[in-house]
């Protein structure tokens, strides 16, 4: 798992790439977690384009920023997610958060 992270005017954007399970979730979170506190941007992104696998764990990762983003009166947009990864974030309740982006739409619980 790699990850980039950029920041321009307030929006930092995570971008993804591998697999996420529970030993590389835990080290995006940590990373992730201290540029949000050190930084305060009003937006997170996390950019799944390069993701090739998730399991729970990212669901985690991704419930985890939500509530550090609204702490800290942020938001959350995950985007780029491929098809399958969308699937299992919809199923898992992700999508009645209204985080996930989808061709520059929120995509909503199915």
């Amino acid at each position: 798992m790699k990850s980039s992270v950029s920041l321009d005017d307030g929006v930092m954007t995570v971008r993804l790439s591998g697999e996420i399970d529970h030993h590389t979730a835990r080290l995006i979170r940590e990373e992730t977690d201290t540029l949000i506190q050190q930084k305060r941007p009003r937006e997170l992104r996390l950019d799944f384009s390069s993701v090739s696998f998730m399991d729970s764990s990212g669901i985690g990762l991704i419930m985890g920023r939500y509530r550090l983003m609204g702490l800290y009166g942020g938001y959350l947009h995950v985007v780029n997610v491929p098809d399958a990864l969308e699937k299992l974030m919809v199923l898992s309740g992700l999508g009645a958060l209204d985080v996930i982006e989808r061709r520059g739409e929120v995509c909503e619980s199915a």
